[in-house]
């Protein structure tokens, strides 16, 4: 295991370790660092999504998740104090691909010269931080960058290749369309059933088919998508985010911001700054 310490805070800012180094993986948790997991061997399961070696998985801020099957591979944490997604969005853009993409499983497949070229940038990685040298901290964060770049490459590849021949019904992207319009004021399935002129319970299961999630966990993840950014990177009150994403009662936010990633607005915000990081 490499782990990188902030100078400022003493905290964890970027790790690189193998899975048996690391206990917690079977457990359902989120944590204040964003999870990039390289399976090198072995088949398991992730949410709904099933996957066998040569697999890519990402997990965003405080998404809990749990593995199931038995591995072996890669695990990089990064804090967002280090390498935030949000801010070097025009330069790495991973954010929408790699993480926050709620419409695409949060895993690819990798092709063998594929995953053998992101462990070359891993051994890298871990030959820089296996002795102290100047500048440390910038020259993994560049590495880091080189990794996000070439593995949101590929999955954007993956994404321009695939055909729609009649997979994705059109109606799944008139809701698309929808929720991102709609997201901030309209929290209810019913209101998007209608909009389309379908039944909630045929849209719902259309989601469920498709995006392997019900039709409120699809719109729920949206809205919290955007909560985590605001709470991130603006010092709005919680009672405005609230407002601004449609919700009347800034305690029911918190109640369904907590539901959703274990902690409440406001331990995510403190944690995310190194107050309570862990």
């Amino acid at each position: 295991m490499y782990t990188l310490v902030s100078s400022q805070t003493g905290h964890m800012a970027f790790r690189v370790s193998r899975f048996d180094e690391v206990m917690s993986l079977q457990e359902q948790k989120g944590y204040n660092y964003y999870n990039i997991l390289l399976v090198t061997k072995g088949s398991g399961q992730l949410f709904e999504y099933t996957f066998q070696e040569n697999a890519l998985l990402a997990l965003g801020l405080y998404q809990p998740f749990q593995l199931k099957g038995a591995l072996e591979g890669i695990l990089i944490n990064f804090h967002p104090d280090f390498f935030c997604i949000y801010k070097h969005e025009e330069e790495v853009a991973c954010n929408g691909v790699l993480f926050n993409n709620i419409y695409a499983p949060p895993l690819m497949q990798l092709a063998a010269s594929e995953m053998s070229a992101l462990l070359n940038i891993v051994k890298q990685i871990e030959a820089e931080l296996s002795r102290p040298a100047l500048a440390q901290y910038e020259v993994v964060m560049a590495f880091l960058k080189i990794f996000l770049i070439n593995a949101s490459r590929m999955k954007v590849e993956r994404q321009e290749g695939l055909v729609p021949v009649g997979n994705e019904p059109f109606i799944l992207q008139s809701l698309k369309d929808a929720i991102e319009r709609d997201y901030r004021k309209e929290h209810s399935p019913g209101y998007y059933a209608g909009l389309l002129n379908i039944t909630p319970k045929a849209l719902n299961k259309l989601s469920k088919t498709h995006f392997n999630r019900t039709l409120g966990g699809l719109i729920a993840e949206r809205i919290m998508t955007e909560a985590k950014r605001e709470l991130y990177m603006t010092v709005k009150p919680v009672k405005r985010i609230a407002f601004e994403l449609g919700f009347s009662d800034e305690f029911y936010f918190s109640r369904f911001f907590k539901n959703n990633a274990e902690v409440s607005p406001v331990v995510y915000r403190e944690t995310l700054v190194y107050r309570s990081v862990e």
